[in-house]
């Protein structure tokens, strides 16, 4: 299932390119988007986990380096039933966590270094265990490949502006004023079709890795207290990290932004209280 999503994500973001291209600059333009979609889906498939970790600013660590966190994640890792992860840390004050890679062998943990300052061991390991239930449901390669695909989505809207901007909506042929509304409506329809792509992605996932966290751990009040702490500082202690990403991570690094009723709607990740709630109601 996990891979037939990450199928038509691929195919979904190749038919956007180079539907585009054509429009703006013929059939020349769209060969050159399909080679660029074929090694972005290559790169997506191999390569982007290191993009992501990229993107938040994380290093790779060792057991010599936090030897009690790599211990805590050896520990789940075998109660899960799972190959040992690759650990990294990311530079943010803001408590968080993410897993990615692209199946179980090849899987990356990460945490940020306000995490291991501002919760405790018992909601820590809540955490970790939520992120190594995505590994074993196979949502990381789909949560980072929607990473990716956002992501270029983001850049074909902003091709569409500075085309725009630059006189692109002339186009190639007479129909000059067809090209502008569809460059128009790419900048509108893009951003919103990578939100909706995340979205998606994201919230069915999250209720999944939360109920099988807390069996791994038969703890799942320390994962509702985690989440709850973590929405908490995610609204007061900002994390610069580009949006195509933020869905990955265990709460919206953005929440602080998100404020309006528009933001709400099309947040990334379920309530908060409503993942604490169903945890709470949990019988292990």
């Amino acid at each position: 299932m996990q891979m037939m999503k990450v199928f038509a994500l691929m195919t979904g973001l190749t038919v956007l390119l180079v539907v585009a291209g054509n429009y703006l600059g013929g059939p020349s333009m769209a060969l050159g988007m399909l080679v660029f979609a074929v090694i972005m889906n290559v790169g997506a498939y191999w390569f982007s986990d290191r993009a992501v970790l990229k993107m938040y600013r994380a290093k790779v660590i060792g057991p010599d380096d936090a030897p009690e966190l790599y211990t805590m994640v050896d520990r789940l890792r075998s109660e899960a039933n799972l190959p040992m992860p690759t650990i990294a840390i990311a530079p943010s004050e803001q408590p968080n966590a993410f897993a990615t890679g692209r199946n179980q062998n090849h899987a990356v943990v990460c945490v940020t270094s306000g995490i291991l300052q501002l919760i405790s061991t018992r909601e820590l390991e809540g955490v970790i265990a939520h992120e190594l239930a995505h590994i074993r449901h196979r949502h990381m390669l789909v949560g980072t490949v929607a990473a990716t695909v956002a992501g270029a989505i983001a850049m074909l809207a902003s091709v569409a502006k500075w085309g725009l901007i630059f006189g692109g909506g002339r186009g190639r042929r007479s129909n000059g004023g067809g090209n502008l509304i569809v460059m128009i409506a790419m900048m509108i329809i893009a951003p919103m079709a990578a939100m909706i792509i995340q979205m998606m992605i994201s919230r069915s996932n999250e209720f999944q890795a939360d109920a099988t966290a807390a069996r791994i751990t038969s703890d799942p009040r320390g994962l509702a207290s985690a989440l709850e702490k973590i929405e908490g500082y995610a609204q007061k202690i900002p994390m610069q990290i580009n949006p195509a990403a933020a869905q990955l991570a265990i709460i919206n690094p953005l929440a602080g932004s998100a404020g309006d009723t528009i933001s709400r709607f099309f947040r990334t990740h379920p309530p908060t209280e409503e993942r604490a709630a169903k945890l709470r109601r949990m019988r292990i």
